[in-house]
């Protein structure tokens, strides 16, 4: 079955310089190369899920301006859906500037822009495309006031919901309150519930925790060494493909949108759907670029058969 995966974020032009080692405070490098091309969290959530064979719808919203035609373009050219996408006359398209080493680690400056613009509204209006989802996936890229409605909008209608804590800041309860399933990173986590994370005590604490704040599912992403899950019916940890890294950009964003094509909404098959998320995301890291490294589906089957 083809799972419908809705995603509420952002979308940013991203302009990523390669650098040898980051600069110190105070001091200017000189780049290697530098490059223009659509990214944001929720743009790459998207095509992430879109490759790997989802249908997919998009809400956002973009700048009346030649970085906002790229994004529409972009992403219909990756069978994302962009009805949902309004077009803001009064504030710029979002960006982003990224700075990424030779060890392909990243230091990431974002512009909100029309991202910030994001409301109720918005969502309201394209509540024909939260309710025909089977996933709705929102990122804090965007105002947590037009996620809560489309979390609101997607559980009137049964619809499951995704919540990607990034970047970290305090959450409205109400909205962890409507989410099935978070994913932080272990930065993020330790952000949001206080516990540092180095071991299977702490995360079996943080799921605890996220629990008592409403969310009765967790992943968390611990980078290279794999991710963690708990849920209602057992945990574990699954460890990471190990590859060499040129850019871990677009990881996350690829894991996410990659697991959100392959879980049942039950998550019966979560430890599966992890297993080829990060298969994706190991494909990803290995590539440039943000949205020109999300593999497709056939490229993870065929290198989960080649390994």
């Amino acid at each position: 079955m083809t799972n419908h995966v809705t995603i509420v974020g952002s979308l940013n032009v991203d302009t990523t310089m390669k650098v040898k080692r980051m600069p110190l405070p105070g001091e200017t490098i000189a780049a290697l190369s530098k490059t223009n091309a659509a990214g944001g969290k929720g743009a790459n959530q998207a095509v992430a899920a879109a490759r790997s064979g989802a249908e997919t719808a998009f809400v956002g919203q973009v700048g009346d301006d030649a970085g906002g035609k790229m994004m529409i373009n972009d992403l219909k050219n990756n069978n994302v859906d962009t009805t949902g996408i309004h077009v803001d006359d009064q504030t710029g398209t979002g960006s982003a500037a990224i700075l990424l080493d030779e060890s392909g680690q990243n230091s990431i400056l974002v512009y909100g822009g029309a991202n910030q613009q994001l409301s109720v509204k918005e969502v309201e209006d394209a509540r024909d495309q939260i309710a025909a989802a089977d996933f709705v996936i929102a990122q804090f890229e965007t105002p947590q006031e037009a996620t809560l409605r489309a979390f609101q909008i997607a559980k009137e209608n049964g619809v499951k919901t995704i919540l990607n804590p990034a970047p970290a800041h305090e959450i409205n309860p109400d909205l962890l309150k409507l989410t099935d399933l978070i994913i932080p990173n272990e930065t993020e986590s330790a952000a949001l519930t206080g516990i540092i994370i180095t071991d299977e005590t702490s995360m079996l604490m943080s799921a605890a925790k996220f629990a008592q704040m409403g969310v009765r599912n967790l992943i968390i992403t611990v980078g290279a060494k794999g991710a963690f899950y708990c849920t209602q019916d057992g945990y574990n940890f699954i460890p990471a493909f190990k590859v060499n890294a040129v850019d871990t950009t677009a990881a996350g964003d690829t894991f996410i949108g990659a697991l959100s094509s392959q879980l049942k909404p039950d998550m019966s098959n979560i430890e599966k759907a992890i297993v080829y998320a990060q298969r994706a995301s190991s494909l990803a890291v290995q590539k440039l670029g943000a949205l020109p490294s999300i593999p497709t589906y056939d490229e993870v089957v065929a290198a989960s058969k080649n390994n």
